[in-house]
């Protein structure tokens, strides 16, 4: 997967550098980001040296986890991560994948969560060929929850014990966003023959 740079009116989203390390590693200090993510606990400099110079341009290359960094057009300074993770199934009949995040606790309520999110979106739908997304976040992140709302997620459901964390086992949220679920502008270009049909059950 050759690496992609998307903007939106306020924000830049590009491929994470090594340099954006100490960004990530004080971020990643704020409790409430390992308590909803999978990120290591206690996070260290080298965790986010780790995850900036390796494992996301990995991710990149091999097309297992395509991570962008989110950072402010004016100021430059990190807002936190956005990427379609469980890439398994991208390249299947089933077309689909799963859409992560994480912001910066001092860049919250800023809306700029849920607009890098609509920009990722729209790329995996137009230029990915994906055909459903999925969010997923433990039960009771009702943060994460409404950065999916805005972007248009239905919430399906909650996968009873499907997350072990600290040797506990936890509910899941569920939610997808199907291409047709966007409005009128966003929505990819209709293509039968490329696009698998969907029929909805009628029930």
């Amino acid at each position: 997967m050759k690496p992609v740079t998307l903007t939106t009116e306020r924000l830049l989203l590009r491929p994470f550098r090594r340099s954006d390390a100490p960004a990530v590693h004080t971020a990643c200090q704020d409790p409430d980001i390992p308590r909803w993510t999978s990120v290591p606990y206690p996070y260290t400099l080298r965790d986010a040296e780790h995850f900036t110079g390796a494992f996301s341009p990995q991710g990149w290359r091999q097309g297992t986890d395509l991570s962008f960094a989110v950072l402010t057009r004016d100021t430059d300074a990190l807002v936190g991560a956005v990427g379609l993770v469980r890439l398994d199934r991208l390249h299947t009949p089933e077309h689909q994948a799963e859409l992560g995040y994480w912001t910066a606790r001092e860049q919250r309520g800023k809306g700029y969560t849920a607009e890098a999110a609509a920009a990722v979106v729209r790329w995996a739908f137009r230029d990915l060929g994906v055909e459903r997304l999925e969010w997923r976040a433990e039960a009771g992140n009702h943060g994460s929850w409404a950065v999916a709302r805005r972007t248009g997620f239905h919430r399906e459901g909650t996968l009873r014990g499907e997350l072990v964390r600290d040797g506990t086992r936890r509910d899941v949220w569920l939610g997808s966003l199907l291409p047709s679920d966007l409005p009128a502008p966003d929505a990819p270009p209709r293509e039968p023959a490329a696009r698998t049909p969907y029929l909805p059950y009628g029930g």
